[in-house]
């Protein structure tokens, strides 16, 4: 198989994609949650006084609500939930603290991806989402989640990845443009993300099976083609490949059955009487500053490089939200398309 180089892009838009590309590859390891930190939390059985992986979950479908509601691009969305999975990988954080840790980390992604206009307020995304924290409780919590990840916020995610394969490709295909939609992989990447084990997945690995999932169905042999020369490129073995396409494919198919219930993708409107306006507005000020509570340490030196500090953030009565609660047949099998597409 040939290799994908700046000869088969166009250009010079064709070097700078390419360039672009080994650029996330090599920086796509350092924004990824430790493995080790994951592990702990799907190891843990469902309960009220530990994190869980359907806390975990539940956490991560109130931030889409949230991102819906305030019209925040997918973007927002997906550096949210690498920010949150990032810090519960790396601390040990009591279920009591996650609805204050997820705020903070949709205003941490908002503020870096927005524009200034679109960056909700803080007062505004307490009352929204309902997180019985003060205003100072999120300043607090917001200086622990950027000490503990270093101040590297922005991050290499997946849906960078799927942007850049996307454009790779129509850089290469005769075929319609608008055949491959982006809307859609963003959405179906959406749905991965509320799902703690994706999580562990390389992001440019997830975003391949994203687009070779959706190029199957697209029955298109030169779609395939040039995401093969992607695949190579990205040094993506074929286990590690394959494993995770068909992880990604029964979310997909789970996430588009009937018994799903999937949020609305408009952005929300809320349309409240003057009484029930001036009832969340007290809400809010009835909420009492909150005292430091201990941190509870990080993972120990056999699961964590992080040192304990004190976490100021959070009461005894500070709670998180409650969790909510086949493959298909493609037009031809993987290995065999590649045997269509290059004969040996």
């Amino acid at each position: 198989m040939k290799d994908l180089g700046a000869e088969h892009l166009a250009g010079r838009e064709g070097v700078q994609l390419l360039g672009l590309l080994n650029l996330y590859l090599e920086q796509e390891e350092r924004f990824q949650p430790r493995e080790k930190g994951l592990s702990l939390i799907e190891a843990t059985p469902e309960n009220d006084n530990t994190l869980c992986p359907g806390l975990r979950n539940a956490k991560v479908e109130d931030l889409r609500s949230l991102a819906n509601f305030f019209g925040s691009c997918t973007e927002t969305f997906v550096l949210a939930v690498n920010i949150l999975d990032r810090f519960l990988a790396l601390m040990k954080v009591k279920p009591k603290h996650l609805s204050c840790i997820g705020v903070c980390s949709f205003l941490l992604a908002a503020r870096i991806v927005e524009e200034d206009c679109n960056i909700p307020s803080t007062h505004d995304v307490i009352r929204i989402s309902q997180c019985k924290c003060t205003a100072s409780d999120i300043k607090r919590m917001e200086k622990i989640i950027s000490e503990k990840l270093h101040y590297e916020l922005e991050a290499t995610t997946a849906l960078n990845f799927l942007h850049l394969y996307h454009t790779i490709i129509l850089c290469h295909t005769s075929e319609r443009k608008e055949i491959l939609s982006l809307d859609k992989l963003e959405a179906q990447l959406k749905a991965c993300n509320c799902r703690l084990v994706f999580s562990k997945a390389k992001p440019s690995v997830l975003a391949l099976c994203l687009l070779n999932l959706e190029v199957e169905t697209l029955k298109s042999v030169e779609l395939l083609e040039i995401l093969l020369l992607v695949k190579k490129h990205s040094k993506i073995n074929d286990s590690e490949f394959f494993y995770w396409r068909e992880l990604v494919s029964k979310c997909l198919a789970e996430y588009s059955s009937p018994e799903c219930c999937k949020p609305d993708l408009k952005k929300l409107v809320w349309i409240v009487s003057r009484r029930t306006a001036q009832n969340l507005h007290n809400s809010y000020y009835s909420v009492p500053e909150l005292p430091t509570i201990p941190e509870g340490g990080c993972f120990d030196e056999s699961e964590s490089e992080d040192s304990c500090e004190d976490m100021s953030c959070g009461e005894e009565s500070l709670s998180s939200s409650p969790p909510s609660d086949q493959e298909c047949t493609f037009f031809f099998n993987f290995k065999v398309a590649q045997t269509l597409c290059f004969p040996s």
